[in-house]
């Protein structure tokens, strides 16, 4: 079966179908013509105005860091997953041992921002794959996963882009991810429900069968 060829920020590259599934993150042509200094230094002069609006007194001690403090989270840290040069590099290697049962990694931390309204999505994934051949280094799964939540998501996208970047890398369809999160957007403004949380998962190759697909969310638990 042919895995898709994903670019950085998930997006098929395999040709024109329109029928193939679109996991890309939504950008400009020219999202990264700017420095990321420079790119800190116009955020940093929008979110003053926007304080200022808000009628904040920015010559207060405690304020009048705050554009520049937000500016450089916004680039240097929160979205830094949307520049494919700060992409993980992946390690693999020969599976000497043979080991042909599924790998789990359970509880890896999803620390995203909903783009709809620009708050937090806090959440764990679980992650298994069986070996054709290759494993990867137990860290790289948690930097695929952080990877990708750095930026503007909708659950569904991230989960869909954690799926295919695993396929790509280990070079299988059998890849199951499993991600659970709670979105401040649902918690601190609308409806305002505390105890909400939203449960997304792909499932592919091996994991399309009932009973493996039972025995990952046994483990999981």
């Amino acid at each position: 079966m042919l895995i898709p060829n994903y670019a950085a920020n998930g997006k098929s590259t395999n040709g024109q179908n329109s029928h193939q599934p679109n996991y890309e993150t939504p950008l400009k042509s020219n999202a990264f013509d700017l420095s990321d200094e420079e790119k800190v230094t116009q955020i940093e002069a929008h979110f003053q105005e926007i304080m200022n609006v808000l009628g904040l007194d920015l010559t207060d001690d405690s304020l009048k860091g705050t554009p520049r403090r937000v500016a450089k989270m916004f680039v240097k840290e929160i979205f830094q997953g949307l520049n494919s040069k700060d992409k993980p590099t992946i390690s693999l290697f020969e599976n000497k041992f043979q080991y042909r049962q599924m790998l789990i990694e359970r509880n890896i931390t999803v620390k995203s921002f909903c783009e709809h309204h620009f708050l937090p999505i806090i959440g764990r994934c679980h992650i298994a794959y069986m070996s054709t051949g290759k494993v990867i280094g137990l860290s790289k799964l948690n930097r695929i996963v952080d990877y990708f939540s750095r930026r503007p998501q909708v659950q569904e996208r991230l989960t869909m882009q954690i799926s295919n970047e695993l396929k790509i890398v280990l070079q299988t369809e059998d890849v199951a991810v499993y991600l659970e999160a709670e979105h401040m957007c649902v918690k601190m403004r609308g409806v305002e429900h505390d105890h909400s949380d939203t449960v997304t998962s792909e499932y592919s190759g091996k994991f399309l069968n009932e009973n493996t697909r039972a025995e990952f969310l046994q483990a999981i638990r």
